[in-house]
């Protein structure tokens, strides 16, 4: 594997190795217990309505993308249930850290049959990067320059496949100022960085709580709703929005070119007191 660790490295076998659906979702923000809240909302409610969604749409699922905050507390318990959960879906699925994770506690108890801890991922004619942007005890995150130089291996490795990148924070910013204080430092930097690899597709990210989707320059910069709380577009301050809770569905093409929607699911019933 040369200078990319080949223990973050694995294919993804496929049916249609030309059609590649994958699935996002991202800050589930889970507690150690089934009773607790995040500002009024039980979060596993929310996401097990979100999973419900997922298993029941027609669209067959090739791998699922958990991109970070996907525990509030950081806490073994809150991972178990999640790998349990993931584990029922049967998707295999690949996660990196948020903030508020405690990515010490991950690799040994956020694992199981379907939940896998590699970071570079070949599926059909892509290459998926998954970069942890997380700073240990900061909301806000950077690419260090060891996840950089991953990155660049690994796209360097295989400069003909198309590639997505994955991280938690922000890589554009969403114009909420109070999230934005709080995203990717150095921004341009790696974007900087991405724009030296031709291959490049797409980039996806969380943390904002809410879906966003821009075309610069031929790639697609994408974010996608929490499966718990949403935070309201373009607020100067904080402010949740009434929004249900969602995921993002991509489809990747062996041309390079992808598809994408983000599915709400909107008969739930919020139980925000």
């Amino acid at each position: 594997m040369n200078s990319v660790q080949e223990e973050n490295f694995q294919r993804v076998d496929v049916i249609d190795p030309d059609t590649v659906n994958l699935v996002q979702i991202t800050d589930c923000h889970i507690f150690d217990s089934a009773d607790k809240k995040l500002m009024g909302l039980n979060t596993r409610r929310s996401f097990e309505a979100v999973k419900a969604a997922v298993a029941g749409a027609e669209m067959r699922h090739d791998l699922l993308l958990a991109t970070g905050d996907l525990s509030q507390d950081g806490s073994a318990a809150s991972y178990r249930y999640l790998a349990q959960q993931f584990d029922d879906l049967g998707i295999p699925t690949f996660w990196l850290p948020g903030n508020h994770d405690e990515p010490g506690l991950m690799p040994s108890h956020f694992t199981g049959q379907c939940v896998h801890a590699a970071k570079r991922l070949l599926v059909g004619t892509w290459q998926i990067v998954l970069l942890d942007s997380t700073i240990a005890g900061e909301v806000y995150g950077r690419v260090s320059d060891a996840q950089l130089s991953f990155m660049d291996a690994a796209l360097r490795q295989y400069p003909d496949r198309h590639a997505l990148v994955c991280m938690h924070h922000q890589a554009l910013e969403t114009g909420s100022e109070w999230i934005d204080l709080k995203g990717l430092r150095d921004a341009a930097r790696l974007r900087s960085r991405l724009a030296q690899h031709d291959n490049i597709r797409a980039v996806i990210w969380g943390h904002v709580h809410q879906e966003s989707h821009r075309s610069v320059a031929g790639v697609e910069w994408m974010s996608t709703p929490s499966s718990c709380v949403q935070f309201e577009p373009g607020s100067r301050e904080f402010a949740t929005s009434d929004e249900s809770p969602g995921y993002r569905q991509i489809t990747l093409h062996a041309d390079g070119g992808l598809e994408t929607a983000v599915h709400r699911v909107e008969s739930f019933e919020s139980d925000i007191d």
